[in-house]
């Protein structure tokens, strides 16, 4: 089955931001919002979308990214 276009294109922003935050740092939620309200003023959507699709884990108000693309150098 195919992914509806909207949605690919909400996973390829997704990614993008997840490259944002550093693979095993935690980060408060204040520190998410303050990041990804950088590129949109709704950081509670983002926040949502990242952690549903997997870009992001949350436990007790602690956020730390648990997927999306990496660089190697």
């Amino acid at each position: 089955t195919s992914v509806p276009a909207a949605h690919s294109k909400r996973l390829v922003v997704l990614d993008y931001l997840s490259q944002a935050f550093e693979p095993g740092r935690r980060y408060k939620e204040k520190q998410v919002n303050e990041i990804l309200g950088r590129v949109h003023e709704d950081v509670a959507a983002l926040r949502r979308y990242m952690v549903d699709e997997g870009f992001m884990n949350r436990r007790g108000g602690i956020y730390w990214r648990a997927g999306g693309s990496f660089e190697v150098d």
